[in-house]
């Protein structure tokens, strides 16, 4: 077991804390005019995927975590359960839908992801940063309607909705930042 303590704190360092696994994903160091230093951080449990804002005393101590990463390429869906393909042996691997959490809604056929594992413990998966989603459903844009910071809802090929900027229209391919959901640009039509 390897200890660490808020000093080592970096981002995506993983940690027990309450017995369960997270990972650091944002942290500052934070001294305030009366009392000791304390470390700000959010961290995502990597079991459900939420996101907690916490705060520590300097110098408090944590289990460091080590988690294995094995690259798995989404196949289909089946009722309850995720089928992926392990890119390494070839063989599929069911994985409950609600042990995958919010991931689920950017999750398209062939996109490859980071599968975690503690030993043989499969714990969840992580998503590319980014992934590019044809839009499915939209309410047009009205045409000379450029302002760039009017959003409007539409629908991916995932089902999954986002806000987008009014002059995206059906078949656009939007790109996704998969850690807030948002719109980050439009990339181009489906081919």
């Amino acid at each position: 077991m390897v200890t660490v303590d808020t000093s080592d704190f970096r981002n995506g360092l993983n940690i027990k804390v309450d017995n369960e696994i997270y990972t650091v994903i944002w942290f500052q160091h934070h001294k305030p005019g009366k009392g000791g230093a304390v470390m700000r951080t959010k961290m995502k449990n990597v079991r459900s995927g939420v996101i907690i804002e916490r705060t520590f005393k300097a110098g408090e101590k944590f289990e460091s975590v080590e988690i294995e990463r094995r690259k798995k390429q989404y196949m289909y869906s089946t009722g309850e359960n995720i089928v992926f393909m392990d890119m390494e042996t070839y063989e599929e691997v069911h994985i409950p839908k609600k042990q995958l959490g919010e991931d689920i809604r950017f999750l398209k056929e062939n996109i490859e992801v980071e599968g975690l594992y503690i030993g043989e413990e499969f714990l969840g998966i992580e998503l590319p940063t980014f992934v590019e989603l044809e839009v499915t459903h939209t309410e047009p844009g009205i045409r000379g309607d450029t302002v760039s910071n009017v959003m409007k809802p539409a629908i991916v090929e995932t089902g999954t909705e986002v806000e987008v900027p009014l002059f995206v229209d059906v078949g656009d391919v939007v790109k996704i930042d998969t850690r807030t959901g948002e719109y980050v640009e439009r990339v181009g039509k489906k081919k």
